[in-house]
């Protein structure tokens, strides 16, 4: 029986779930972006009124997930690391994953909440739906720090990649 179960990883199961953590959050931020964001902006969904509303339940869950991925790929690389002889390589995907979380704390804790709370019509007799100022500047904040974390995503990715292959 030991002959035929006999199959060796090469890598560390912590290098594997890191790689996979952060395939899938790459992944799922580009859906999010560039499919059901735009979507909703095609059907005009944005112009509804209950669109702070389910914009927030969108967001809050996809935060939450968001959170987790950052925590467990931190985790991966500091476990990852521990193993091994820390190099210049290992310490800038500390520090890369360590960004990656606070980016998501951001969205998670301020972002989402901020601009919901703005998205929102309070006055039922005001029919005009004015954006705010203020929402598009969250938005360019918001954009800035998602090219970051697409941009940081990748580079963890092919870094963890490269590590396990070498």
């Amino acid at each position: 029986m030991a002959a035929i179960t006999g199959v060796e990883l090469k890598r560390p199961v912590w290098q594997t779930t890191g790689i996979l953590t952060l395939a899938f959050w790459l992944s799922s931020s580009l859906i999010l972006d560039l499919v059901i964001m735009p979507s909703l902006y095609a059907t005009g969904m944005m112009t509804q009124a209950g669109f702070a509303t389910a914009g927030y339940s969108i967001f809050w869950i996809f935060n939450r997930i968001e959170l987790v991925c950052a925590a467990l790929v931190l985790t991966s690389i500091l476990a990852a690391q521990s193993t091994q002889q820390p190099s210049l390589k290992e310490n800038r995907s500390i520090i890369l994953s360590v960004i990656l979380l606070g980016i998501a704390l951001i969205y998670t804790y301020f972002l989402t909440p901020e601009m919901s709370a703005l998205g929102l019509q309070l006055n039922l007799f005001d029919s005009t739906t004015v954006i705010p100022a203020h929402m598009n500047q969250m938005h360019i904040g918001y954009w800035f720090l998602e090219a970051l974390k697409l941009i940081g995503c990748s580079t963890l990715l092919g870094l963890c990649y490269r590590n396990s292959v070498d």
